[in-house]
């Protein structure tokens, strides 16, 4: 058995996408089956909110909250509930989290502030800040390719003697600088990065923060658990099973994609919100061609933005038409 212990979140999280209505308003409703479509369905047992995928920077404080309560009342008592609340303004930050605490989040996710390229000294002042707040555990999110600055390894450790900052979400996409860490602190590394999940497993890592969960979250969990119980190949096989979801989602932005996705299941899901723009008859073709080729079914039989009972999953390939 290989079964890591720090796994403060728990193991299989997705960063939830924010269902919008035709208009572009939040579909609170929406974002409550969803939530619990999530968890009740596939397997996960934390969700994020408001992160990047959630279209966090096109949607106010206000909206935030609304989003939150709505997910907290849905499923927070039984997954954990982690708010995003990292922007480049540490003030503004502070002020999502303890409005994130205020509404029952369970933890905080804080991205490195991005444009602004702060220097690491600048960063250990942000999150810890961000963490002396509330009494919520965080967890940091180092996604250089988005932010334009990286966190640093040493500033990880440095981070990790906060007693709140408890977790990294590792977009980092660099295994040995995760390696570094992981062997010097505590923090517990979750996956930001979907095609390493398993390889950050095989380092050390607690888990995954996925964008692919929505769609196959049951698998991934499968997957950690199997690794877990010490049977790699079984885990190895899924991971290659689902190579082509992971090439299909993120063929551009992964929120364009996983609400193309979420609507031809028919699940609440909805447009995005500009500077984005939804995805293309093209791309959509494309997107039923990789699930299919994963083997992935979908709920059937069903409009955009109704429930989903559980009789309804895993009935026909996209293969089939059934979408």
């Amino acid at each position: 058995m290989v079964e890591n212990q720090n796994r403060p979140f728990g193991k299989m999280l997705t960063a939830m996408v924010t269902p919008m209505l035709e208009d572009g308003e939040i579909d609170y409703e929406g974002a409550a089956r969803l939530a619990t479509y999530l968890v009740d369905e596939q397997s996960n047992d934390g969700l994020i909110i408001s992160g990047t995928t959630g279209e966090s920077p096109t949607t106010s404080d206000d909206e935030k909250d609304r989003l939150l309560r709505s997910v907290v009342e849905a499923v927070g008592d039984r997954a954990t509930i982690v708010a995003g609340v990292g922007t480049n303004d540490t003030r503004h930050s502070l002020k999502l989290a303890r409005a994130a605490e205020e509404a029952g989040a369970h933890g905080l996710l804080a991205v490195t502030p991005y444009y602004n390229k702060p220097p690491q000294e600048g960063l250990v002042r942000h999150f810890t800040s961000i963490a002396d707040a509330t009494e919520l555990p965080v967890m940091l999110y180092d996604i250089p390719h988005r932010t334009g600055t990286p966190i640093a390894s040493e500033t990880l450790v440095r981070l990790a003697e906060h007693p709140r900052i408890v977790a990294n979400k590792d977009a980092k996409d660099n295994l040995g600088a995760s390696s570094w860490v992981m062997e010097r602190t505590d923090l517990a590394f979750y996956c930001g990065t979907d095609i390493l999940n398993l390889p950050t497993l095989s380092v050390g890592g607690a888990g995954f923060v996925s964008v692919v969960g929505h769609i196959v979250g049951s698998d991934l969990k499968d997957m950690i658990d199997a690794f877990d119980a010490g049977e790699v190949a079984q885990a190895l096989a899924i991971h290659r099973r689902l190579t082509p979801v992971y090439t299909g989602i993120f063929r551009t932005q992964g929120v364009i994609t996983v609400k193309s996705v979420l609507n031809l299941f028919g699940l609440p899901s909805g447009p995005v919100r500009t500077p984005l723009a939804d995805a293309s008859s093209e791309l959509q073709a494309l997107l039923r061609e990789d699930l299919a080729a994963a083997g992935v079914k979908g709920p059937i039989g069903l409009a955009p933005h109704q429930a989903v009972p559980a009789s309804a999953v895993n009935v026909e390939r996209l293969a089939e038409g059934s979408v």
